[in-house]
């Protein structure tokens, strides 16, 4: 019993001394865990502070790109509510169905629900020039209206000032500037629109050569729509103010000096 108890007490001298070993280890390794974690905080701070300064970095190209390339200012329209129009044409309307004619005007169909939108029709948003519009309710029927009048009419073409050009344009611009916009913030845009008077892959030319069908012209406008909320919810543009068929507004909202998270 003697002799057993003193190896017994041999192997626990052995564990005790080994038990020391580990437990130096282990103050080893929480040392080393503690300068890790040090450097990692550090190294995620200097991450941070490098996003900042890229987010500025950015936002600054950004509004130099949006005040000298293509600037974009809200044009008022000098059109005339067609309730009043209306109303002049026809005495014996009533006043009740010149104020729904008013109210249906300022509405828009909505995600399902009928929503108040004040500047349905009432303003046009120009880029690059004061000359260069779009709707700002995204009715752009002129633009395929004038293409299929033109298959019915032949001779040249002397209206400059033709309302399907300033909206191809207009489209071409925005299509442009949309690409740049996503090489700058480095997001992928989900649909690809070409803005140079080259062929794309699909033999199509984005707005900005011959006159393209009305499904041809409906698709990319909602291709290029479909892009510019893309970079707005990148962004974090506040979606209450954000409206699937307003193009330029959608892009001033973006580009905005007041987003906050513009360069994110």
């Amino acid at each position: 019993d003697t002799e057993g108890l003193l190896r017994i007490k041999e192997e626990n001298q052995k564990h005790y001394r080994r038990a020391q070993r580990h437990q130096e280890k282990k103050e080893k390794i929480q040392r080393h865990n503690r300068k890790l974690g040090d450097l990692v905080e550090k190294k995620t701070y200097d991450l941070k502070t490098q996003y900042e300064h890229l987010a500025n970095l950015r936002r600054t190209h950004i509004l130099e790109l949006t005040s000298v390339i293509f600037p974009m200012e809200e044009v008022k329209t000098s059109m005339r509510d067609p309730a009043d129009v209306s109303s002049e044409s026809d005495n014996a309307m009533t006043s009740s169905t010149v104020s729904k004619l008013a109210e249906a005007r300022r509405t828009t169909y909505l995600s399902g629900r009928w929503v108040c939108d004040d500047h349905n029709g009432d303003t046009s948003i120009s880029i690059t020039g004061p000359w260069i519009i779009l709707p700002n309710n995204g009715d752009y029927s002129a633009y395929y209206s004038w293409v299929e009048e033109k298959k019915t009419t032949q001779g040249p073409d002397m209206e400059h000032n033709n309302p399907a050009h300033t909206i191809s344009a207009a489209l071409c611009y925005a299509t442009q500037l949309v690409n740049t916009l996503s090489l700058i913030l480095d997001v992928n845009i989900p649909k690809k629109l070409c803005n140079r008077q080259v062929k794309t892959q699909q033999g199509n030319r984005e707005f900005c050569g011959e006159n393209l069908s009305r499904h041809r012209f409906t698709r990319a406008v909602k291709k290029l729509n479909a892009n510019i909320l893309h970079l707005c919810f990148s962004q974090h543009v506040n979606l209450d103010l954000l409206h699937p068929l307003h193009t330029l507004r959608n892009l001033m909202y973006l580009v905005s000096p007041d987003t906050e998270n513009l360069g994110r």
